[in-house]
């Protein structure tokens, strides 16, 4: 015997199964809506934003952006905002839309925003958006390497020495608008791209990594110690001069902080102590402690500037990784005296750019390094 069921609950029954299959037919549709969306590159919650939003069509229309995507992932998103989101350049930043938000209120353009944004941390621009509105930022902000958090001290220096913008960001960025040895930075890892000058120091326990002795055939018969990478690098500059019938000598090498400390007394008991703060640097900010540099010789003439290998090294020594640490032209930026027998290992890369550009240490440092 069949189970006749009776008109309310096969309505009923109706009802839920049309429900269902409806849901069904809703999920597919939401599917395939989302799926374009997910393809693009969007995340699922960006994505189901978007699509409640009721923005598909116009984000399809601008294709894959990340600071869309941030800012249909965010609370802060802004309806008013969606065509300023889609011009600015993505930063991986905690409260990019947040500080895309009050940066439009203060008036700043897309393209400022995008400037800002790729200058500074997430605090930085938190802390710059609440700040008046700056009218000229291209004026330092057009270098990729100018610092968000140094703008009062670019307009400082700026108008304290009349440097042009260039040089006003690279001398900010070397803390040059300090006094020298104060306020310094501690470097406190070895590596060939380390910088030491007279602001940025080690302290009396650093040793460069793999420092070994010296064979006394480069050497002018006084024990030497560097680290491996540059004797080695220095070994092979050796040999190659030495094919052209010229003598490279290592004359002074890595210096502890106390030898450094003892160098100073001694400048200073001879000539005082205004000599040493000019010609000699401090302990902890000789390069000589890196165990990367070398004070070279020839072993043809006693004054290396007027030497055939003095003219050999400024035509090869990048070649082998080693660059002219103190040029004369560049005094004002190093803040050291011309040293013609001052080499630096920094790598073969780094000193062949240098070479090419003829720039510093300290200017391929603000710009690739920091």
């Amino acid at each position: 015997m069949r189970l006749k069921l009776k008109p309310p609950f096969v309505i009923i029954l109706k009802i839920i199964g049309g429900l269902c299959v409806f849901c069904f037919c809703l999920f597919l549709f939401y599917s395939y809506q989302i799926h374009g969306l997910l393809e693009l590159g969007y995340s699922k919650e960006a994505s189901k934003n978007i699509l409640f939003g009721f923005k598909k069509a116009a984000v399809l229309a601008i294709g894959k952006n990340k600071t869309l995507n941030a800012a249909f992932e965010s609370s802060d998103y802004q309806e008013k905002n969606f065509d300023s989101y889609s011009k600015i350049t993505y930063q991986k930043q905690e409260h990019l839309i947040q500080n895309i938000n009050r940066l439009l209120k203060k008036g700043y353009s897309n393209q400022n925003i995008s400037m800002i944004l790729s200058h500074g941390t997430d605090k930085e621009v938190m802390d710059f958006a609440k700040r008046d509105k700056i009218r000229y930022l291209e004026e330092f902000y057009s270098f990729p390497y100018a610092k968000l958090s140094y703008y009062d001290r670019y307009v400082q220096y700026s108008d304290q020495t009349g440097e042009d913008e260039e040089n006003t960001v690279i001398f900010v960025n070397l803390d040059m608008d300090k006094e020298a040895y104060t306020d310094s930075t501690l470097v406190s890892h070895f590596s060939t791209t380390m910088l030491v000058n007279k602001y940025r120091y080690l302290d009396s326990s650093f040793l460069p990594e793999k420092l070994e002795k010296i064979s006394d055939q480069y050497t002018n018969g006084e024990e030497q110690m560097a680290a491996k990478v540059a004797v080695d690098a220095f070994i092979k500059m050796y040999r190659a001069a030495k094919r052209e019938g010229l003598g490279l000598v290592i004359n002074s090498s890595y210096r502890s902080y106390q030898q450094q400390q003892e160098i100073c007394d001694t400048y200073a008991s001879l000539y005082g102590n205004s000599y040493v703060e000019k010609y000699v640097a401090k302990p902890g900010f000789s390069e000589h402690q890196t165990g990367l540099s070398f004070d070279i010789g020839s072993t043809s003439s006693d004054i290396f500037a007027q030497s055939k290998e003095y003219e050999w090294m400024m035509d090869n020594a990048y070649r082998y990784g080693f660059i002219l640490r103190y040029p004369k032209k560049d005094e004002d930026i190093t803040l050291f005296r011309n040293e013609p027998w001052h080499y630096r290992y920094v790598g073969e890369k780094i000193a062949s750019y240098i070479h090419e550009h003829q720039i510093t240490f300290e200017e391929y440092y603000v710009q690739f390094l920091d």
